[in-house]
């Protein structure tokens, strides 16, 4: 029988993708309310996430467009964070930011449309978003306990995924509650045995773990920390999606062996807070 969902992987081929297209909610979102760094120009935005997605399709990716109505979510654009999507179905967690409180149920309408079982759903006291959540393999998922996810989700993730090791890692104050620090603010992985990384942020017990799993870090440096530099999507292994305008890291992926491809993402990334992951739901992964 065909696979036709399940993406417990942060590398394997991107076969089926979910996005969302700028809308004129995310085009006239208050910077102070939503956290951007200016107001949104939706023209160069729809522009922009329209070359972005040309990129998936040249990697072999089936798009599927989120399209349900969302009147007051600015930040549904970053389709990643409702949920997960695993060998059993999707999981559908609960945002940490109560703006985009809602957005898990209108994924369960996408999912419900696309045939795919809902296998889990975070309740009671638990919060937690997908960007903080990271598979070093099938079979470990790496949650950041922060100021976007708690200890109750990581407890009902080890219950919603029985076989697959749930492990912590604490993130730092940083910026505050108001900024979007995720555990993938810091670090992609790109490979089994590769992943890039700002290691400020990066506790000394994930950092060995990192070591001891055998995986190599191609390090950031601050300047483009703040440009997104390590916010890098794998659509196979070695072969990445990442923000135009951090040619030092670039030209180190490509050192690593990766094929690297860039996206102009001023308006749906830089002002926003949200890069190449954030950007997609992948649904299939091989």
């Amino acid at each position: 029988m065909t696979k036709s969902f399940g993406s417990p992987s942060m590398i394997g081929g991107l076969q089926q993708v979910l996005v969302r297209r700028p809308d004129h909610v995310f085009g006239s979102a208050d910077p102070t309310k939503w956290h951007y760094a200016s107001r949104i120009n939706l023209n160069s935005a729809l522009q922009e996430h329209d070359d972005f997605v040309k990129l998936l399709h040249e990697s072999g990716s089936e798009v599927i467009y989120h399209d349900v109505l969302l009147p007051d979510h600015a930040d549904a654009i970053f389709v990643h964070d409702p949920s997960l999507v695993c060998d059993q179905g999707a999981i559908l967690l609960s945002m940490g930011k109560e703006l985009r409180r809602g957005e898990e149920d209108a994924q369960k309408a996408i999912y419900e449309r696309l045939g795919i079982p809902i296998h889990f759903r975070l309740y009671g006291s638990a919060r937690g978003e997908a960007g903080d959540m990271l598979w070093l393999d099938e079979r470990t998922l790496m949650v950041g306990l922060g100021f976007r996810t708690n200890i109750e989700a990581v407890l009902q993730l080890r219950e919603a995924l029985p076989a697959v090791d749930v492990l912590t890692v604490d993130l730092p104050y940083d910026t505050g509650p108001e900024a979007c620090l995720h555990l993938m603010s810091y670090i992609s992985l790109l490979d089994r045995d590769l992943a890039v990384a700002y290691l400020p942020p990066m506790g000394v017990a994930f950092y060995q773990l990192l070591q001891s799993r055998g995986i190599s870090l191609v390090e950031v440096g601050a300047r483009e920390y703040a440009t997104m530099a390590t916010n890098v999507l794998a659509v196979e292994p070695r072969d990445v999606i990442m923000l135009r305008g951090n040619p030092v890291t670039e030209a180190a992926l490509k050192a690593a062996g990766c094929r690297v491809r860039t996206y102009k993402g001023d308006e749906i990334s830089l002002k926003a807070e949200g890069g190449a992951t954030c950007l997609t739901r992948p649904i299939l992964r091989t």
